[in-house]
């Protein structure tokens, strides 16, 4: 999925609006697994001068990259955060956990060949979906207006809950950020 909409869909389920700070964890932690691949893709576009062909042919794929990816979408990482808050009763951690396992739940039937290893450090294996959040050759045709529909309802949904004005603007930009990429990934691969 695009990252706006694991935002848009960690902090409808785990942005508690009677719970203080803990819609501002959940789109902490959902954005938390995509947060390596912008800081390793940024520095090596605009920092390294990079060539994109290389930074998303090579260098993504590469072992040092997808180690990175291991850990930060590490289903034994994100569970164990999560049984730590609940175990602690921290609700802002809990949240942040949460949104991120949900990231990775999301993440894994909509990768065909750049999944990531979920199962790390128990297991490198890359579940290979036959369906794609952005590749047109694997259904993307329907997925990305999926995701699109899901991520406009969730936004409404968390907008009617949630009253805190910076909350509800971000809400907006995130869903005109689904749009702009869900619609530029399909159209572009």
């Amino acid at each position: 999925m695009n990252t706006p909409a694991h935002l848009i869909f960690g902090v409808a389920a785990f942005g508690n609006p009677g719970r203080r700070g803990t819609a501002g964890a959940a789109l902490l932690g959902a954005l938390a697994p995509d947060l390596s691949l912008y800081l390793l893709a940024g520095v090596s576009l605009f920092i390294l001068g990079i060539p994109e062909s290389v930074v998303f042919g090579q260098l993504y794929f590469s072992d040092r990259w997808q180690t990175v990816f291991a850990i930060d979408n590490s289903v034994f990482l994100w569970g164990g955060i999560l049984a730590a808050a609940l175990w602690r009763r921290m609700p802002r951690l809990t949240a942040f956990a949460a949104a991120g396992l949900l990231h990775l739940a999301l993440d894994f039937p909509l990768h065909h060949d750049d999944g990531r290893p979920h199962f790390w450090p128990v297991s490198d294996w890359v579940f290979e979906s036959p369906v794609s959040y952005w590749d047109g050759r694997h259904h993307a045709g329907v997925v990305a207006p999926l995701e699109v529909l899901a991520s406009v309802g969730l936004a409404a949904l968390a907008f009617a809950r949630h009253r805190r004005i910076w909350l509800r603007a971000l809400l907006a930009l995130l869903v005109a950020l689904e749009f702009l990429s869900g619609g530029a990934f399909y159209w572009m691969f």
